[in-house]
């Protein structure tokens, strides 16, 4: 009796010690969600034309999305219509509630936005959509075209995990061409954190779209207003041969 209990007494502690390995080893947050397939809760800051589409084409896969914006009260309309996994209310409850964020504003709103949220934001994937346009946007928008437009929204973001996607063309073309047959609709993306990097890809797919990375923040020039990968209605292989980037 002794020996079979020592025995058993083994057999549990291995047991212990294989699932304390497997949780030391398993990946956790949004990449744990990614590695296995699974749905991540996101939250939007804006839910304008993209903020709505997106965020609704992911609820519709699945997702758990939190809209917010300046009066999210305006949003109930918006909410009901997607159903359950869809809420709404102000920013830092949506930025709390994601494991990614969709950025979705004027980009003049960008500084004080930095501001206000970067500190919450330090750590969190943000999907970066927004275009800086001459016109509208004022001084930032020379800061954009000087240096670049990723690399102008991380500066004002120190901390978050920026990767620009969903820029380059308009909501009511992504509400159109979603889940399309293949070849699906190519999404240009751009950033510097890899694993950011490939959760904002499982997004795109899971919008109904094919992701196209380009490079790295510095890359997301490539595909700014005005720019040879901007407006490109094309799929992933033919978006590649565009930019002169790998198959």
């Amino acid at each position: 009796m002794p020996d079979q209990i020592d025995r058993d007494r083994r057999a549990v502690l291995k047991a212990g010690g294989a699932l304390l390995l497997g949780a030391a080893l398993a990946p956790t947050g949004a990449a744990a969600q990614g590695a296995s397939g699974g749905k991540i809760p996101i939250g939007t800051i804006g839910a304008g034309h993209i903020g709505s589409t997106i965020g609704g084409l992911w609820v519709k896969n699945g997702h758990k999305v939190f809209f917010s914006d300046r009066h999210p009260d305006d949003l109930k309309g918006l909410v009901d219509s997607l159903g359950p996994l869809a809420q709404a209310g102000p920013v830092t409850q949506a930025i709390a509630f994601g494991d990614a964020i969709l950025l979705t504003v004027p980009y003049s709103a960008i500084p004080q936005l930095g501001r206000d949220y970067s500190a919450a934001l330090k750590g969190k994937i943000v999907l970066d959509t927004c275009n800086a346009v001459l016109g509208r946007d004022g001084d930032i928008a020379q800061e954009v075209e000087q240096n670049g437009i990723g690399v102008t929204t991380q500066k004002y973001f120190p901390g978050a995990r920026i990767v620009r996607a969903f820029n380059t063309m308009s909501y009511m073309y992504f509400a159109e061409q979603a889940n399309r047959p293949d070849p699906k609709l190519a999404v240009p993306i751009a950033g510097d954190d890899e694993e950011a990097v490939r959760v904002a890809a499982g997004l795109v797919r899971d919008a109904g779209f094919d992701p196209v990375v380009v490079g790295k923040l510095t890359d997301a020039r490539l595909f700014q207003r005005g720019q040879p990968g901007y407006g490109q209605r094309v799929s992933a292989a033919e978006l590649r041969q565009k930019l002169s980037l790998k198959p």
